[in-house]
């Protein structure tokens, strides 16, 4: 019964993913960058974030996936270079809305400083799991996320070059 479910759940986010034409997480730069979103994960935590990747197409597999992942750059006030289709769905935004967005415009201003000093820590670490914290959509719903996974990511020469978030628990408040 999950597992139709599943199915029945990625084909609509394939359909959605479908409709935007063309796929700018398909690009030759967001191709490497879910690779390396992809490859980071799996280091900072010692097992794949996509069961069974199929190289080749693993940036739509990791677009389509179930599991919200975003990922921001490693400025001084990060901006969003990721998202998937669930996380999009959730914030209420599209990619080009999405992508380049401050990203810690995803939580309310009240929010924002445990937000901050989570991000911290998770980049003196590597790598973290177990984080909470309420977020907003862009049409104001807030919700709870729980037991967020938060990494580094490597870019060349293993320079951290973002930080990549994954969860699949949350609930509207």
């Amino acid at each position: 019964m999950a597992e139709g479910m599943e199915r029945t759940r990625r084909r609509r986010l394939r359909r959605l993913a479908d409709q935007q034409a063309p796929a700018p997480w398909l690009t030759p730069a967001k191709q490497q960058l879910a690779h390396c979103i992809l490859s980071s994960f799996e280091q900072a935590f010692g097992r794949p974030l996509l069961p069974q990747s199929n190289t080749e197409h693993q940036a739509q597999e990791l677009f389509c996936n179930s599991t919200l992942v975003l990922a921001h750059d490693g400025g001084s006030d990060p901006c969003l270079i990721y998202a998937n289709a669930p996380a999009l769905q959730l914030w209420e935004r599209n990619w080009a809305d999405m992508i380049g967005m401050p990203s810690r415009l995803t939580a309310e201003p009240q929010e924002r400083a445990a937000r901050a000093l989570m991000l911290a820590d998770a980049l003196q670490q590597h790598a973290t799991e177990g984080y909470s914290g309420v977020r907003i959509s862009s049409s104001g719903r807030r919700f709870q996320i729980h037991n967020a996974r938060l990494w580094t990511l490597w870019g060349p020469g293993h320079q951290p070059c973002g930080q990549g978030a994954a969860f699949s628990d949350w609930w509207w408040l």
